[in-house]
């Protein structure tokens, strides 16, 4: 494939997602230690809500948003070794993170919050940011692994990994919690998932999930979570609700329980009750995506199992904006592509 010098991008001004501006603009050649992407699918995550609207921390302005983007290497730069034209590839959701813990310097490499993203049809990237993209995944697939397959990777097989055997809870239905629960039934654990939709939940049943909870129906889903385990409480809860769903899984973790929390989508403003966890010992861990190295690991394990992400619906790069509008309405189940 020929490295065109042009190509479209999308932007956002802060202003909503109904203003992205798609745009074409130079490409330039990659840099000695880069290669050039044709990006062909684009994962949307809640994090790209918030940048389209201006509320993502220390976001930069005029950004090409998103960060989950899978391709191809179409040109290398002069000094890479170790990859070729035609490689599949995901770069890392923080171009900067190849190992260990996070650093502030290391956030701020984060793709589509703090510098621009993929959402564009060609991308020159570090090449200690790439992570090849397992085999029996199509670029749709692997588009939703740096961000939600990771964060939930890192949250179940983490510095404690889980065991098989062990109980773990899953609030809601959308990408990250897909891969959670995907993840922890391929490591043997007992998942226990909760939706508000009888419907969402049936997709968690057909991918092995052992129990559901309607937390509409029964919202005292909390101890219904304890009922489960006999009254010990859950190993570990992938909790993406946030303040209005907290004490509920202080309630249903067990004592030295892991509480893994990635998000807010539920909103509130309450903290965390210091009483409580310090009476249960908890483990409060936030998790802020991962490393290439845990990508690696990672891709391993869906290789091994052939997991499959879940993907509700994809859209053409064209209608990006339609894509962020079903994303916002919250009626996927798993992941929102855009394809390319």
């Amino acid at each position: 494939m020929s490295v065109p010098t042009i190509t479209r991008e999308y932007r956002t001004q802060g202003d909503g997602y109904q203003n992205l501006k798609l745009q074409s603009v130079a490409l330039s050649k990659p840099k000695a230690t880069e290669v050039t992407i044709k990006i062909h699918a684009v994962s949307l995550q809640f994090r790209d809500l918030l940048v389209s609207k201006g509320r993502y921390p220390q976001q930069k302005w005029d950004i090409v948003p998103c960060s989950d983007g899978a391709g191809e290497i179409i040109a290398l730069g002069q000094d890479v070794k170790g990859w070729n034209v035609g490689d599949r590839v995901c770069p890392n959701f923080a171009l900067d993170h190849i190992h260990g813990d996070v650093t502030k310097d290391i956030k701020f490499t984060g793709l589509g919050g703090h510098i621009d993203g993929v959402l564009r049809e060609y991308i020159n990237v570090p090449v200690h940011s790439l992570v090849r993209i397992p085999e029996h995944l199509s670029y749709e697939e692997g588009s939703t692994l740096p961000c939600a397959a990771l964060t939930a990777y890192n949250a179940c097989l983490g510095p404690v990994p889980l065991k098989g055997g062990d109980y773990v809870l899953v609030l809601g239905t959308g990408g990250v919690s897909m891969f959670g629960a995907q993840i922890a039934l391929a490591s043997g654990a007992t998942v226990i998932v909760t939706s508000s939709s009888d419907e969402k939940l049936q997709v968690a049943k057909k991918l092995g999930v052992q129990h559901i909870i309607n937390y509409k129906k029964n919202v005292k889903w909390d101890e219904e979570v304890l009922n489960i385990t006999g009254g010990r409480g859950v190993d570990h809860i992938i909790e993406v609700g946030g303040p209005n769903t907290m004490l509920k899984c202080i309630n249903a973790v067990r004592h030295a329980g892991w509480i893994h929390i990635i998000g807010f989508v539920s909103g509130g403003d309450n903290g965390i009750p210091v009483g409580a966890a310090v009476s249960k010992a908890i483990i409060f861990r936030g998790i802020l995506i991962g490393s290439v190295k845990q990508f690696e690991d990672m891709n391993r394990l869906l290789t091994a199992r052939q997991i499959h992400p879940v993907i509700d619906k994809v859209f053409p790069f064209e209608e990006a904006i339609d894509a962020y509008a079903y994303l916002e309405s919250q009626k996927h189940v798993g992941k929102v592509v855009i394809k390319l």
